[in-house]
């Protein structure tokens, strides 16, 4: 199982993600993405699915035509582990941040 983070290592690992923020009230990370085009944003959720899948870590998200709200928190550990920041960073990659 992963360990979760501590307030100090969270912070540091935001201040290097760009655009994500702490969730209010959940111990969660939150980014919202605006594309031009839906078939850009869901070029975006396919890659993210891949990599999701590769390592077996799934993101809470909802889309609506070019939006895409994800939040991202290890169930399984009850908070924010390296798993969350690890696909955090390939999000900003997919997106091409």
């Amino acid at each position: 199982m992963a360990d979760i983070l501590t307030k100090e290592d969270l912070k540091a690992a935001l201040d290097d993600l760009p655009g994500w923020t702490q969730v209010d009230g959940r111990d969660a990370i939150f980014k919202a993405l605006e594309f031009k085009t839906f078939n850009e944003a869901f070029g975006c959720m396919s890659r993210i699915a891949l990599m999701a899948e590769r390592i077996d870590h799934h993101p809470e998200w909802f889309n609506v035509y070019n939006k895409i709200e994800i939040t991202l928190t290890t169930h399984s550990a009850s908070g924010v582990t390296d798993l969350d920041i690890r696909l955090a960073r390939f999000i900003n990659q997919a997106a091409g941040e």
